[in-house]
Order: structure tokens, then C-alpha cells, then sequence
């Protein structure tokens, strides 16, 4: 029984020799993973950089991902939502409804900052608590229920801000949320521990697996993904330490603290996603509901919390994006943020049939979004453009997503 076990999973383990056929396995599949994102990351990377040589600059790309923090962390909630099989609209104006709350709470109220932030995110998540409950007790498509949050809270957005329309920001508090540069050795130790951290998780996982007698990656395979972690993170707060003026004394150099708290969010969400019952749960009630039910889940009490933790996501998204410009408007939370919070986690790879995705779908859709328009503002090309470029990019997404499914029904059958 043990040899038999041994052969079967020697049969499925990839080893180095095989890797390139595990890799057309996969395509046959449509089982890639990252890989179409990662390689239009580099596509994009280095057409912009042709023409423009101040895009891969320190300063660009530190800016760049201060540009994707807030968008990101709002996305993180939309990778939640997607995997569900549901949708919700209004995590936009809920951003932006949230981040009134804190803004009008700490300037007129002169609440402390702590509070002002915390009343903001609290409210975030007794709006997805009362959207959750709505779609999930009344069976309201959650399609239009958040159509009617996206209207009542842009609504009161307004109400709050008042006829004065702008909030400006002063709490160094609040405002350093975003713009605060974590010391030099501060960001290696962090960026050291993650990386770490991430190699301990997946050779734990990887034990674990071999221990069940289950199929389990090669370990070169462990390798490289443990060595592209550490390369991109590292080279990424190598960027940003290095002095972005050194004009400017004491040197302006460091991890935002906006991409710290990012990075943050990411790493909790997909542990709790990946590894605790809370997210099998998730995945479970996204790939068959009527299943998950039979299998004694609770599925409306996952449905309520998982919109309850989206707009609380989105009311983190919208203080970050307003500690990041000192203030919030009217405009706060409009625009194109919806847009490109869904667009990032299609993007990055969340299926929107549900039960498939990862939450650094939002890391690496945002970064798709803003690097195409950071590269285009470098170039000075006009808006249009922009809303073209990324409508053809989530076009493909979606529809790499949908041949995926397909094959993927084909080959189960």
C-alpha cells in the first residue's frame, strides 16, 4: 500500500528533469496561475521604460505603489467578494463615505485620530453588515443591492462633507498613514522577516503534504518560488531605500508607510483564505453553494461577513487615499476607483464565476492598473487613452478567465 502510495505520488510530483512538461500540463489546463500577469507586468515594464527612461526610476516606482495602496487595499475586499460569485458595487462610494466619517470627525469634531480612523472603518463594515444581510436574507441580487448602496452613500458623502465639499487633513496621525518612510533598517528587517516567514509557511506546508502521503510540488520547485518572493521583495525595498535627492538632506528614502500596511493586508487575508477554515468556507459557498450548504456550512453567515469585511477593506482604502492627498471631497471614492478595485482583482486572476482566486490578485492587478497609468502620465497621453488601454487589458483578463473555466469543465468531464 505505502509503495503504491509512493509511485502514485512520485507519478505527480514534478521533478526538475520534468518542468518544463509540468509547465505544458498546466497550459493544456489552463491552469497558469500568475504567470500571464507576471510576464504582462514585465511587458508593460519595459515598453514604458523604452519610452521613458524615468520609469523603473526609484522614485517612479516608489510612487507607484504608493499610487496602488489604496486601490489595492480595496481590491483585497472585491477578491473576497468575487471568490463568493458575487459582486458588489459600492465599495467605491463606501470608501469614500467612510473616509468623510473619519475626516469630518477629526477636523470639526476633534476627535482623536485613532478614534476618527477607527468610527471610519467601523462604519465600513456596518454597511457591508447591512448589504450582506439584505442579499443573503432577501435574496437580493447582490448585483443590485450594492447598485443602491453605490447611489444612498455617494448620497451621503455628500451630506456629511456638507457645502463645504473638502475636508483638509492635518493630523500628522492620519496623514502619515500614507506618506510616513519607515526607517532604512526597518524595511529590510521587515522585508527579511516576510520573506522568511513566507519560506517557513511553504516548507511547513510542503512536510505536512509528504507526511499525508499527498501530491506535493518538487523542491525545486519550492525553490523558485520561495527565490521569486525573496527577489521581488527585496529588489523592491532595495528601490525604495535608495535616496530618491540626494539634493535633499536628511535623504528622503524609505518603505511608505501606505505600502506597509498593504502589504499587511495581504498577508493576513490570503493566510486566512488559504489556511483557516473561515476561507475553505469561502471557496466552498464560491464553487457550489447548494453544496456547501448540504455539507452543514453556514453559508449566509460566510455571505454577511465576507461583504461585512469587504467594506470595512474599502473604508481602509478610502483613509488611505485620503491621508495620501491631506484630504477628502466629494469626489472621494468616485471616478474610476470602483472601477479599477473590481478591474485589479479580475486582472490579477480572481475568477468572477467564483471559488477561484488568490487575495494577491490585488497586488498584482493594481500594480497592471497603475503602471499602465503611471507610464501613461510619464508620456502625457490623454485620459482616453488610459480608459482604452485598461478596458482592453480587463477584456483579456476576463476572457483568459473564461477559457480557462472551459477547459477546465472539458478535461473534468
Amino acid at each position: 500500500m505505502n509503495q503504491l502510495s509512493s509511485q502514485t505520488q512520485s507519478n505527480l510530483v514534478p521533478d526538475g528533469s520534468s518542468l518544463m512538461g509540468t509547465l505544458r500540463q498546466r497550459v493544456r489546463q489552463g491552469n497558469l496561475g500568475p504567470l500571464p500577469v507576471l510576464i504582462g507586468l514585465a511587458l508593460i515594464a519595459i515598453v514604458f521604460q523604452l519610452l521613458n527612461d524615468t520609469f523603473l526610476t526609484p522614485v517612479n516606482l516608489t510612487n507607484l505603489m504608493k499610487q496602488i495602496a489604496a486601490t489595492g487595499t480595496i481590491s483585497v475586499g472585491v477578491v473576497l467578494v468575487l471568490l463568493l460569485g458575487e459582486v458588489d458595487l459600492s465599495v467605491g462610494a463606501v470608501s469614500g463615505f467612510s473616509a468623510a466619517i473619519m475626516a469630518v470627525l477629526s477636523v470639526n469634531a476633534h476627535w482623536p485620530a485613532l478614534l476618527a480612523i477607527a468610527a471610519g472603518i467601523v462604519v465600513g463594515g456596518l454597511i457591508g453588515l447591512l448589504q450582506g444581510f439584505w442579499i443573503a436574507t432577501f435574496r437580493v441580487p447582490s448585483f443590485v443591492v450594492s447598485l443602491a448602496g453605490l447611489l444612498a452613500w455617494q448620497g451621503a458623502l455628500l451630506r456629511v462633507l456638507g457645502t463645504t465639499g473638502t475636508v483638509n487633513l492635518t493630523d500628522p496621525l492620519i496623514t502619515n498613514l500614507a506618506n510616513a518612510l519607515l526607517p532604512v533598517w526597518l524595511g529590510w528587517v521587515l522585508g527579511l522577516g516576510t520573506v522568511g516567514l513566507y519560506a517557513l509557511l511553504l516548507l511547513r506546508e510542503h512536510q505536512r503534504r509528504r507526511s499525508a502521503e499527498l501530491p506535493t510540488a518538487s523542491v525545486l520547485m519550492l525553490g523558485l518560488r520561495i527565490g521569486l518572493v525573496a527577489l521581488a521583495t527585496l529588489l523592491m525595498i532595495g528601490l525604495m531605500s535608495i535616496n530618491r535627492n540626494p539634493n535633499v538632506e536628511p535623504a528622503i528614502r524609505g518603505v511608505p508607510m501606505a505600502v506597509v500596511i498593504f502589504a499587511v493586508l495581504l498577508i493576513v487575508f490570503d493566510y486566512v483564505t488559504q489556511r483557516m477554515r473561515f476561507g475553505r468556507y469561502v471557496f466552498a459557498v464560491g464553487g457550489n453553494i447548494e453544496a456547501a450548504r448540504r455539507a452543514g456550512i453556514n453559508v449566509t453567515g460566510i455571505r454577511i461577513s465576507v461583504f461585512m469585511l469587504a467594506s470595512a477593506l474599502a473604508a481602509c482604502g478610502g483613509i488611505l487615499a485620503g491621508s495620501r492627498l491631506y484630504a477628502v471631497n466629494q469626489s472621494s471614492g468616485s471616478g474610476d476607483v470602483l472601477l479599477n478595485a473590481i478591474a485589479a482583482a479580475v486582472i490579477g486572476g480572481t475568477s468572477l464565476f467564483g471559488g477561484r482566486g488568490r487575495i494577491w490578485s490585488a497586488l498584482l492587478g493594481a500594480l497592471v492598473i497603475g503602471s499602465i497609468a503611471n507610464g501613461m502620465d510619464l508620456l502625457a497621453l490623454p485620459s482616453s487613452i488610459k480608459f482604452m488601454v485598461t478596458g482592453a487589458v480587463l477584456l483579456a483578463a476576463v476572457t483568459i478567465d473564461a477559457v480557462t473555466r472551459s477547459r477546465r469543465e472539458t478535461n473534468t468531464r
